[in-house]
């Protein structure tokens, strides 16, 4: 079995429903309130490895209670933690996270012991990289890191597959060693600067120039759009009761990284992906969503 190696975040998930989001000033009363183990690399990881992947995943976290929480999830959905930094002094990644009664969601991440996950530390599991068949990764870790990464990933001809979330711009240094790019079509107008008044062909086609091989636009209920120099096509997402959308990016990173490797067809992995992102939208939190196999064939 390949080797798909996740670095990434690691959070706390601080989850509150609501019927509505409250106005500036407001003051509401929510409902059920959840503590659920999240942060978009753990997310990710957990789901590559349920769903049949051979996964490690390497971050930055607190030495606290949300630390052992969270690496209890991910050892117990299979994912292999022997390379994990607990940071003295420093607390882990926390998300506050409000879902309202349409399953829409906001967001607000406080990064923590995540922005701990220097160039420096990266050095430390280089044989780590170098020995992966597949590396995913997130923009919840400083850019620096990531910048690292993919420079080792490409000595070795690794194939790289970025979330760009939370989107910002990046260096062209590494959107060149990109081999699949998944952004929405906020992340995809972040990503590239006076982007505007541009078509999305006209940003594809930027992206192309910069180096990146190949560009899934995820497009939530309507599926998602593939792009690459050669060819183009959409995929539509399944049609399904929407409970929360908390992780469900996550999961199709995740699922799709899964079956990039061992089904080795793109469109078989991307259907597999949407699939696995249908089913999270219909459970609440962020790892409390993903499903195994056995769920994801039953589903």
């Amino acid at each position: 079995m390949q080797n798909i190696l996740v670095i990434g975040s690691m959070n706390m998930d601080l989850v509150v429903e609501t019927d509505r989001y409250p106005e500036a000033g407001e003051t509401i009363l929510g409902g059920d309130f959840k503590q659920i183990p999240g942060g978009k690399g753990a997310n990710q990881a957990l789901a590559a490895a349920k769903l049949g992947g051979k996964v490690e995943f390497i971050g930055a976290c607190g030495r606290d209670n949300f630390a052992d929480l969270l690496q209890n999830s991910l050892s117990s959905g299979g994912v292999k933690l022997e390379n994990l930094f607990r940071i003295t002094d420093i607390n882990t990644g926390v998300a506050m996270i409000v879902v309202e009664q349409t399953g829409d969601n906001r967001i607000i991440v406080s990064p923590g012991a995540n922005y701990k996950l220097t160039p420096e530390l990266i050095n430390k599991v280089e044989d780590q990289i170098a020995a992966a068949d597949l590396i995913l990764l997130q923009l919840e870790i400083p850019v620096p890191t990531i910048a690292r990464i993919v420079e080792i990933a490409a000595a070795k001809r690794t194939k790289v597959i970025l979330d760009p979330a939370p989107a910002v711009e990046l260096p062209h240094s590494i959107l060149a060693k990109v081999d699949y790019l998944l952004p929405n079509e906020g992340e995809l107008n972040l990503l590239l600067p006076d982007s505007g008044n541009k078509t999305r062909a006209e940003k594809i086609a930027e992206l192309f120039s910069l180096g990146v091989k190949n560009v899934i636009v995820t497009e939530g209920e309507k599926g998602i759009s593939f792009y690459s120099p050669e060819e183009q096509f959409e995929l539509p997402a399944l049609n399904v009761q929407v409970v929360d959308t908390t992780a469900a990016g996550d999961v199709f990173a995740g699922a799709f990284a899964s079956q990039l490797l061992a089904a080795n067809n793109l469109e078989q992995a991307l259907n597999f992906a949407i699939k696995a992102a249908a089913y999270s939208v219909t459970k609440s939190g962020a790892q409390s969503s993903v499903p195994t196999l056995d769920e994801l064939n039953k589903f």
